[in-house]
């Protein structure tokens, strides 16, 4: 990381040249330039990394030559003594929480001053001093930090320039530094409080630093001190734009100097970086300027927070007396933030107890983080939180607020600042907490997890959840993968997620939170399974369920109802009517179920009925049309339509029927007729006494040779015939179809008494018994309609020839 950074960067390579001669580069690499800070910012602040375990840290460098302009070799060794003393009280008196921390002592040689201390961006005269610039102060007027002209030459780095702060860090980092102060109070008076002693670190905490010119505290309450002089070098000397009054006019100090001192700081930053008094290094102008200092505060105090403009103002007042004490600032409503106190405490986290650490990383700590800035995520929770993760015996605590700062972050965020760390968590050992917590959160994870990290990072995760002996995992694992599916591809569900949901569940068959997740989890993967795993895994296994649960019994409802409604996964009748309800059924008695569980079974069961009785019924159906005959379910039109049947053998006895003018197509047709047209042959020949219509006209209906259906009367042949023998009676009629056409006037009637023989003497009989008939009644018939039928015709040719002949019997006589 740092070569990468160091290669890229000529302030790297400057700094490295500056610390050329520095021991201090034996046991860190140095990195770009970063900031300044001390008195007349002396101090060159540079990015560094512990070589042993690249433990990140800021180097402060002080460069001798910058005191070389003194000319006089007594000042410049009081210049490099100052400085040395302010590392050393700052080794002494440590408070990580307050004071800026030294992580390596102070390494000196002819060119060079430096040491090591934790990671700083910037201090706080650097961002004061972009405000300045940005809030309309004049290029060429005096500098808003209180530094020199020559100091302020330094140049300021590119971060602090762009920097602005909330209003939750502004109150959070007076807090820290009035806290500091009332740790110091009781030892030394700071004597020194302004923004170039205060310095922002990485995390966005405020820490005190500075301590060139502390003063120990003695019995009495005033003690002696020495004012600011140009006589002296103004790096050897306290910022005069923010000593107390006491200081340069009385020459003695005490802890109120030092809340002076932090209320011109507090009115310097909410002046835009200007402070009230500005000096240009000039005891002359301090005075002038203090003498309208009230004036001035009345002019700046509505840019402070309501809640703080009292007390700040008690903070400036030349009466010593009338300024409040460390406490008293800190009691005001402005600092009383649970939100700040909250940020505070992981500051001193690691002084509580385990019992304590957990009650604040799963309760206190996530419900503060809402109402904290995002930018304080990053900067202060996240950095401690990635560190604390990696602890056993907290690791699942902090997991708490780690998922909510997941869930709120942005996708850019996360995958840069976030899922490094996390990724060590992924494929880390973990004890069944933190496995819980993961499973439990992972659609968070997913949500922001690039899709590569997701197939090789976070679902191994998952699956291998699965092989945990510890129930509550494998009942964690399988509820996660109903909150993660959309994620898991077609081929992980079948070949990896339903193997190992028939394991859990064979593992516990019992266990009724593990059988309720299992179910649930069916019920989301089910359309993404193959039909032979629905068969052979999935109702199998609801079978075997135990169903006494009301919940239960509801959950596989719902899943047959899923079944039921697509016909892809294969579930037929048989197994419904044998396998599936009879598993149900008894259910619907259960007390434990309650009306909408009792309705969803119910419902489910009349889908099973009416899916068996849909399928049966058609089958019956089919079954019973295959089974009979096809003319039995014919229209009666075609049932006895000529075109469809062949008609039955129509035989007159004893009749002869002379041939008529037939056409040439009927002449060709009985030319080539095997039979002939005579009635009254031998009884023993396959052709005799039928009428061979249908056979000699196979392409015409019998309805197309006739207009009227013909009403033959017959007499009885034996004593059973109905109807009455008298001639002149009416007979039985037989019509050539039972289809009702017209009405026929053709009556043909056999001899009375007895059987009729096949002779000619039943003719005589017909004759004079129905000619009448035919001829009254052919006028009539012909005036219904003007088509001619090969039957009608064939009865008015008959009627014909026996009108025209003397003697009717020479008809029938056997000559041919």
């Amino acid at each position: 990381m740092f070569s990468k950074l160091k290669s890229g960067t000529s302030s790297a390579s400057q700094g490295a040249q500056v610390l050329s001669t520095n021991n201090i580069l034996n046991l860190f690499e140095v990195g770009k330039y970063v900031c300044s800070a001390g008195p007349e910012l002396i101090w060159k602040v540079y990015e560094g990394f512990r070589k042993p375990d690249g433990k990140e840290v800021s180097i402060f460098v002080f460069e001798k030559k910058l005191a070389d302009k003194l000319h006089k070799p007594r000042r410049k060794e009081t210049v490099t003594e100052i400085l040395k003393k302010s590392v050393h009280y700052l080794e002494m008196l440590r408070q990580p929480k307050l004071i800026l921390k030294v992580v390596h002592s102070v390494e000196d040689c002819n060119e060079t001053l430096a040491f090591a201390a934790e990671p700083v961006i910037a201090s706080l005269a650097n961002i004061l001093a972009y405000q300045a610039s940005i809030g309309g102060r004049a290029v060429n007027g005096p500098p808003s930090t209180g530094a020199s002209i020559t100091a302020t030459a330094m140049p300021r780095p590119a971060h602090a320039k762009e920097y602005n702060f909330l209003d939750f860090e502004i109150k959070y980092g007076i807090r820290q530094i009035a806290e500091a102060l009332d740790f110091l109070s009781p030892q030394v008076h700071h004597h020194n409080v302004c923004p170039s002693s205060i310095l922002v670190t990485k995390t966005g905490t405020w820490k005190l630093s500075g301590l060139e010119f502390i003063v120990q505290t003695e019995a009495r309450e005033r003690i002696t001190c020495t004012p600011w002089t140009s006589r002296l070098p103004k790096m050897a000397q306290p910022d005069l734009d923010y000593i107390a009054p006491e200081v340069q006019l009385s020459s003695y100090c005490s802890s109120h100097s030092d809340m002076f001192s932090l209320g011109m700081v507090i009115f310097a930053i909410f002046n835009n970086g200007r402070p009230l008094i500005q000096a240009n290094h000039s005891s002359s102008t301090y005075m002038k300027q203090l003498d309208v200092l009230e004036n001035q505060i009345h002019n700046v105090l509505p840019k402070l927070p309501a809640q703080l403009q009292e007390m700040a103002t008690k903070m400036l007042s030349k009466d010593v007396d009338a300024r409040p004490f460390v406490k008293n600032l800190l009691h005001t409503p402005y600092f009383c933030d649970r939100f700040v106190e909250t940020i505070q405490t992981l500051d001193i986290i690691n002084m509580k107890d385990l019992t304590q650490k957990c009650q604040f990383y799963k309760i206190t700590l996530k419900e503060s983080l809402p109402f904290i800035p995002k930018k304080i995520w990053y900067q202060r929770v996240w950095p401690f939180l990635q560190h604390e993760m990696m602890k056993s015996d907290v690791s699942a605590a902090v997991l708490h607020p780690v998922i909510f700062l997941i869930q709120e972050s942005s996708l850019e965020d996360y995958e840069t600042l976030m899922l490094p760390a996390m990724s060590k968590i992924f494929n880390g050992p973990k004890h069944v907490p933190v496995q819980v917590i993961l499973l439990e959160n992972l659609h968070v994870i997913l949500e922001k997890t690039p899709r590569d990290d997701i197939r090789k990072e976070v679902l191994p995760l998952l699956y291998t959840a699965f092989d945990f002996s510890d129930i509550e995992v494998q009942s964690t694992a399988v509820l996660a993968v109903t909150n993660v599916s959309q994620y898991m591809d077609d081929t992980a569900i079948r070949r990896m997620v339903l193997p190992k949901l028939k394991m859990v569940y064979e593992t516990n068959p019992n266990d009724l939170k593990i059988i309720l997740n299992i179910l649930a989890c069916l019920e989301i993967i089910l359309h993404r399974l193959e039909k032979q795993q629905i068969i052979e895994d999935v109702l199998p296994l609801l079978w075997i369920v135990n169903q006494t649960d009301p919940e239960v019994i509801a959950r596989i409802a719902v899943i047959y109802s899923m079944i039921l409604r697509d016909k892809k996964y294969g579930l037929s009748v048989n197994m419904i009517a044998t396998k599936i309800m009879p598993t149900l059924i008894p259910h619907t008695m259960n007390p434990g179920l309650n009306l909408e569980q009792f309705q969803t079974l119910i419902e489910v069961l009349q889908d099973m009925l009416e899916q068996i009785d849909r399928n049966q019924r058609n089958k019956l159906k089919l079954d019973t049309i295959s089974m009979q005959s096809p003319d039995r379910h014919r229209p009666l039109r075609h049932l006895y339509s000529s075109d469809n049947m062949h008609a039955q053998n129509f035989n007159i006895p004893n009749l002869k029927i002379e041939q008529r003018k037939t056409s040439s197509a009927e002449d060709m047709v009985r030319k080539n007729s095997a039979g002939s047209w005579w009635f009254g042959g031998s009884p023993s020949g396959s052709d005799s006494n039928f009428l061979r219509v249908v056979s000699s006209f196979p392409n015409r209906r019998l309805s197309d040779n006739m207009l009227n259906t013909p009403k033959i009367r017959v007499a009885p042949s034996c004593a059973s015939s109905p109807g009455s023998t008298p001639v002149g009676t009416g007979l039985p009629i037989r019509r050539h179809s039972n289809v009702e056409r017209r009405g026929s006037t053709i009556n043909l009637s056999p001899p009375s008494g007895g059987s009729m023989p096949n002779t000619s003497s039943s003719v005589p009989y017909l004759l004079s018994s129905s000619m009448n008939s035919i001829r009254s009644r052919r006028q009539s018939t012909c005036s219904q309609n003007s088509s001619t039928g090969i039957l009608q015709q064939l009865g008015s040719g008959v009627v014909k020839q026996l009108s025209t002949l003397q003697n009717p019997y020479q008809l029938f006589s056997g000559n041919k």
